[in-house]
């Protein structure tokens, strides 16, 4: 039955489940301890080491979305935990986790990733300020020095306890793995094979597959990513534009409920009375410990204050003392700014504004105006409260900072469950495809059948067009296969009935000589124990392939073809040839180039035919140049030509001729030894003459075939 992915990949769904549960239950135990640490990826970093990228980022996401429930926040730091789980993934894949000293180096990486990446992580999102955190004391403790500032201490607090805390995790997870069989964590990777597995080794060798450009992996990849960016940009670019508008017109509520409670506040019937006498008018103080309170209750409010406003500028009524700036005195009067000239005249009849942005003297605010009226309903002076807008922008930075968080860590997780389904279904079916089409063999029937049985066994189920295309690949090599077997059962009639009409013919030219006796058959056994001996001890290796030696072997009975157009009265003369006789004998060798040229005419590009012209017409070329018809000698004589030299003439000498008798093999040995050198090549003389015992042998064998033994 086939198994689902729920069903081959059961255990792994349970560990990774277990792991959840492993980050959540440590996180609670020490927090319930009270010991400075967070242990809440513990599982996490297990699971990518022994399972690799995609189980270990779905952990640490699926752990911090979990612990959203107790702490929203908990989300937004998600990205941490996934980018741990990609760093345990890559160190486990180059074996930091084999041994005790390395894994120990991996610590570091870690407390930069959830201390100092965390710590920026925080500002961004909440700006500086010492949280409430587990580092929080520590860095107190470090303000208290005075040297640093509080970005400074609370980084630098982070990333110890964060050192402290990826030591111990780092530490559990070593132990844990020791402790783990090979077998189980072998069995806790997230597969999704839809083909026969491939082995780590076989995945190695398939990755090997070289491309011209990007390997399709990459494409994807780098698809996806430009794909999220593009997203990415767009719906942040949208969001911050939308926040930024939400955010200010939030800001402006802000101030102008702030400026309306001050206006509630501050009773115009005594405006007058408070720009005369200030603190000394009577409700004065008590008017300004209110607007105290609701500055207080509003701490987006950076100043609060009164103001009546008169053609030369703004009389001060009230004005809240700041942290950084001093209030101007009841009655002082503040020039107007450039960027107020425009409201002016609405402020001086009494109207209402909308909340305005300027960036003059007190810097970059957002200001809020509210009328104040006495009780005849006449607008007396106006209260009003400024909001930095650096509020409104670290607000917008730390949307975008949330935003950006949540987006990095669900893109990766996208990015790993990508390339995970692009493996199993593209990458994995298509390099093993690759790899087993160029290792397809067609040396022999053996090595063809290996071939498509290694194909056949891939069995590729994607169920998609790579399947149609293994299919199809199969089918056709199946189909090549059987045409290459018919080919070669062809061609091997082919050259049976070729090497038996070459036989024919030749023993049409041999019967007109009948001096020669089963001369052909016996030069051809001993051309093919030359080269034999040739192959074995390395002479003229570069030369002699098996191609080679088996054109020169099936050409060997065509090297006295020429004599066909030798008279008969010469070629069975009893006694010895005139010199004008001798002459015409010599002639065989260029008739028989001659006919083995019209052959080459009507068979144009054959290595077996260019031999059987070398045979033909140099067989009786010596190495010293005194030979016909054309003086050769050494090397420019041709291999199969100083090859059949030897076998000719130490045939003609071992066998018995109308003419002559035949000679002893001592006799005919020495003879050869005598002429390397001179008749033939001192190497190819050298191998023949040791190969005493194998020449007898088939002298023996034709003359039994005979009857002449």
């Amino acid at each position: 039955m086939k198994e689902n992915f729920l069903t081959r990949n059961l255990k792994a769904i349970f560990f990774c489940a277990a792991a959840v549960f492993i980050n959540i239950l440590l996180n609670r135990l020490v927090t319930v301890i009270g010991l400075p640490l967070f242990l809440d990826n513990v599982g996490t970093l297990l699971v990518a080491i022994m399972g690799g990228y995609l189980p270990g980022i779905i952990v640490g996401y699926v752990s911090n979305i979990i612990n959203m429930i107790s702490d929203p926040t908990n989300a937004y730091y998600a990205v941490l935990s996934v980018l741990i789980a990609v760093a345990g993934a890559w160190f486990a894949k180059k074996g930091y986790f084999e041994k005790i000293w390395k894994a120990l180096l991996t610590i570091p990486v870690f407390a930069l990733i959830g201390g100092a990446l965390g710590s920026i992580l925080t500002y961004l999102m909440y700006g500086f300020g010492i949280g409430e955190g587990i580092s929080a004391p520590f860095a107190q403790e470090l303000l208290k020095n005075g040297t640093l500032n509080v970005f400074q201490a609370q980084m630098i607090s982070d990333v110890v306890i964060d050192l402290a805390d990826k030591a111990v995790t780092v530490l559990i997870v070593f132990l844990v793995l020791k402790l783990i069989l090979p077998s189980f964590r072998e069995s806790v990777n997230l597969t999704g094979w839809h083909q026969k597995p491939l082995t780590h080794a076989e995945l190695t060798q398939t990755r090997k597959n070289e491309t011209r450009k990007m390997s399709l992996q990459n494409k994807i990849i780098l698809m996806v990513t430009l794909i999220m960016i593009f997203l990415a940009v767009v719906t942040t670019t949208i969001s911050s534009l939308l926040y930024k508008k939400f955010a200010t017109e939030q800001f402006e509520r802000v101030g102008a409920s702030a400026a309306s409670l001050a206006a509630l506040t501050v009773d115009g019937d005594k405006v007058e009375e408070f720009l005369k006498y200030g603190e000394k008018a009577d409700g004065y103080l008590e008017t300004e410990r209110e607007l105290q309170r609701i500055r207080e209750e509003n701490p987006h409010v950076e100043f609060l204050y009164v103001y009546q406003i008169q053609p030369d500028g703004c009389h001060v009524v009230f004005d809240l003392d700041t942290e950084e700036f001093k209030g101007n005195e009841p009655g002082d009067v503040i020039p107007f700014d450039e960027s107020f000239e425009g409201v002016v005249p609405k402020l001086l009849v009494g109207k209402e504004i909308d909340p305005i942005v300027t960036n003059d003297t007190y810097g970059w605010l957002l200001t809020a105006y509210k009328p104040v009226y006495n009780s005849g309903g006449i607008c007396v002076c106006y209260a009003a409260a400024d909001i930095w807008m650096e509020d409104v922008t670290m607000s917008c930075l730390s949307f975008l900072t949330k935003v950006a968080s949540l987006f990095i860590g669900f893109f990766i997780l996208v990015l790993a469950l990508t390339v995970w389904l692009a493996n199993y279904h593209l990458i994995y079916p298509i390099d093993a495809i690759t790899f087993c089409s160029r290792k397809f063999s067609y040396d022999s029937n053996e090595a063809m059948t290996i071939s498509i049985q290694r194909l056949q066994s891939l069995k590729i189920k994607t169920g998609d067009e790579i399947e149609k295309l293994y299919e199809v690949l199969t089918t056709t090599m199946e189909t090549t296969i059987g045409y290459i077997e018919d080919v070669e059962e062809k061609n091997g009639q082919i050259k049976r009935m070729q090497n038996g009409l070459i036989y024919v013919m030749a023993d049409l030219v041999e019967s007109r000589d009948k001096n020669t006796g089963d001369h052909i058959r016996k030069t051809v056994a001993y051309v093919k124990l030359l080269m034999r001996r040739m192959k074995e001890e390395g002479v003229y290796a570069d030369k002699l392939t098996d191609e080679y030696m088996e054109n020169v072997a099936n050409s060997a009975p065509l090297h006295d073809v020429g004599k066909i157009k030798v008279s008969d009265v010469i070629l069975n003369k009893p006694g010895k040839l005139t010199d004008e006789e001798f002459e015409i004998m010599k002639t065989h060798t260029t008739a028989g180039q001659e006919v083995i040229d019209r052959a080459m005419a009507m068979v144009p590009g054959s290595d077996f035919l260019q031999e059987a012209k070398n045979l033909a017409s140099c067989h009786h070329e010596k190495w010293d140049g005194s030979g016909y018809p054309k003086g050769l000698k050494g090397e420019e004589i041709p291999l199969s030509a100083r090859i059949m030299a030897l076998a000719d003439v130490f045939d003609a000498l071992v066998s018995k001729r109308s003419y002559k008798e035949a000679f002893p093999f001592d006799k005919a040995l020495n003879i050869i030894r005598e002429g390397a050198g001179k008749h033939f090549d001192p190497q190819l003389a050298e191998l023949f003459l040791n190969s005493e015992e194998e020449l007898k042998a088939i002298a023996h064998k034709h003359e039994k075939e005979l009857g002449l033994d």
